[in-house]
């Protein structure tokens, strides 16, 4: 994980190699590690490096054999073994790798293919580039399919384009500039962006009928963990207690040893991450999974004070003003600093789960299978612009790189391929139960086989900003309260007519938000904006009469469905619901509480 900033179409490039290399520090969080400078004719290309594999001869921007091709890339490639040993059996000792880099192959791929290079290849990973064609004089810029990594475009006055990791990047340089969109490719050729790859989880009715068998699933979601562990420095897993982190750390915890690469630094033993407020159930459930799986357990606690005072900066990071991802990621930004100073710079995360599975508490409301799985693909869509955008912006703000391996590219094609009848939060029988009930049956192993204990494995899904500590967003709303007066309110509309607040924490934040990147700047438009409640997309509010005109986001506004939150002990979801039958606990008690 790095930062690039790239600038293509340029009169001289050289005369703007200082003001290019000042606005590259801007993203020096996100590659503290080293720098380096690819400046010559009409094209600038900067990168930041946070070292993850290959640390000692890694440096970017990379090049090729002729160095007439030039790469500048943030992110990794997960099947870079199997593109290079492809690439030798097409093309025997044509292509000479000069590092050990995952990312080099990206360079080979478009020596061999061309422009078309994603199109032809199955490229798996989590990235944001850009290649110079020296001898062609073209460039090309992409984005992965889902958006994991973040990617900025804009147009200076100059008649430049230029592309950066973040905005922040581009702010004052560009007369406008846009988010970069996932799944495009743009070709200088034609000026025009497209999609390189059109995937399952693009359609938006079910095209699937046959049932998907539980040793299928979870076999596919092994490998994609076992490709994201791929590091030459020490790395982690950020543990929540929830079934997504839980079920990544139980399968790193069984395939430590089986490592791809191994770094002098290597650690033995898994290394696990928690934060929240003291009590909160978030802590209290992550302890029980690392010492069940025999984590290293690193426990955090914030207070109230720390993130409110953090907020300000999270948003500079961030480069959002939405309300559900701020709340998120401040404590992930707390953490993610605690994380940097253990030596650790990688870590796997569970995002992406709720969206592919439909874990949101709202997914219990969904009328029926063809309209859940189109609110998958419209949860998937977004991503980019809160979940993938949180998980990515608030670690790397202190130079930790976050892997998501439920949105491996491959493992997607499988868990978005299959009837969606088997996701619903009801069963054929119209029976409730536990929401992402496919995906906890397909990891409910018997006796010495278990991953989870079952109080895990079954417990009810918790945003993260409510799973830190109930009272952390009830302070945020106090804390507006002081910050904005009812007249700033009233003439809301006035000062912010683009994305106007509607709730005083909305406003603070969007405050925050101007104090860095200007009242109505461009930099607004690039902002994800929507109703919602606890996550769901503004299409889903029309599922349920209760979820239409309501301000709080929260998971707690889903009435009727979120027990835990209202309970003085945790309990987890099978023991809130019930007895179990077949493994699979009885959540009709739990969802009429």
């Amino acid at each position: 994980m790095c930062g690039i900033l790239a600038l293509f179409g340029l009169q001289d490039a050289g005369p703007l190699r200082k003001q290019v290399v000042d606005a590259a520090k801007l993203l020096r969080h996100r590659g503290p590690d080293w720098s380096g400078v690819y400046c010559e004719g009409s094209t600038i290309i900067a990168h930041e490096r946070l070292a993850i594999v290959d640390p000692d001869s890694g440096d970017q921007p990379l090049f090729n054999e002729a160095k007439d091709i030039v790469l500048g890339v943030n992110g990794e490639i997960y099947n870079y073994t199997d593109l290079q040993d492809e690439l030798e059996e097409r093309a025997p000792k044509k292509h000479k790798f000069l590092t050990k880099s995952d990312c080099e192959v990206l360079l080979h791929l478009y020596a061999q293919d061309g422009i078309d290079f994603l199109s032809k290849n199955e490229v798996c990973g989590m990235y944001a580039f850009a290649i110079w064609d020296k001898k062609n004089k073209t460039y090309l810029v992409a984005r992965d399919p889902v958006g994991i990594i973040p990617l900025y475009i804009g147009w200076g006055s100059d008649g430049s384009v230029q592309v950066a990791s973040e905005l922040k990047a581009l702010h004052k340089a560009c007369e406008r500039y846009e988010e970069f969109p996932p799944g495009h490719v743009l070709d200088s050729k034609t000026g025009k962006r497209r999609l390189f790859y059109t995937p399952i989880w693009n359609q938006p009715t079910p095209v699937p009928t046959q049932d998907m068998a539980l040793h299928t699933l979870r076999e596919a979601f092994e490998r994609s963990v076992i490709s994201h562990m791929m590091s030459d420095v020490p790395y982690g897993v950020l543990l929540s207690g929830g079934l997504d982190s839980s079920l990544v750390a139980a399968i790193m915890s069984r395939n430590s040893q089986r490592r791809q690469h191994t770094g002098p630094a290597a650690w033995p033993q898994l290394h696990s991450f928690s934060i929240g407020l003291k009590g909160s159930p978030d802590l209290k459930a992550a302890k029980e999974v690392s010492n069940y799986l025999g984590t290293v357990h690193h426990e955090y606690v914030f207070t109230i004070e720390e993130a409110l005072d953090a907020l300000p900066d999270v948003i500079y990071h961030l480069e959002t003003f939405d309300v559900t991802t701020i709340r998120a990621s401040t404590p992930m930004y707390l953490m993610a600093r605690r994380i940097r100073a253990t030596g650790v710079k990688m870590v796997l995360s569970g995002e992406g789960a709720d969206e592919i599975f439909g874990g949101y508490l709202y997914f219990h409301k969904a009328p029926n299978p063809e309209e859940f799985h189109a609110e998958n693909v419209r949860k998937i869509k977004q991503l980019h612009l809160y979940d993938c955008l949180r998980a990515n912006k608030a670690m790397m703000a202190w130079g930790v790189e976050a892997r998501v391996p439920f949105l491996d590219r491959q493992f997607m094609e499988v868990a978005m391929g299959f009837n969606p009848v088997q996701k619903m939060c009801k069963d054929q029988a119209d029976k409730p139960r536990c929401e992402k009930w496919i995906l906890r049956k397909a990891f409910d192993q018997p006796g010495d086989r278990a991953y989870l204990p079952p109080e895990v494995l079954w417990r009810q899904k918790e945003q993260f900003s409510d799973g830190v500590g109930y009272s952390w967003i009830d302070s945020i709303k106090a804390h507006a309260e002081k910050l904005i007066s009812d007249q700033q309110m009233a003439t809301a509309e006035h000062r912010f007519p683009v994305k106007t607040p509607r709730t005083k924490e909305a406003y603070m934040f969007r405050q925050f938000f101007a104090s860095h990147f200007g009242e109505n700047s461009a930099a607004a438009q690039t902002v994800g904006w929507q109703d919602s409640i606890a996550c769901s997309s503004e299409v889903a509010l029309k599922w349920d009469k209760a979820f239409q005109g309501r301000a709080d986001a929260s998971g707690r506004a889903v009435a009727g469905v979120h027990v835990q939150a209202y309970d003085d002990k945790y309990k987890t979801a099978s023991q809130a619901s019930g007895a179990a039958t077949n493994g699979e606990p009885d959540a009709k008690k739990a969802r009429t509480a």
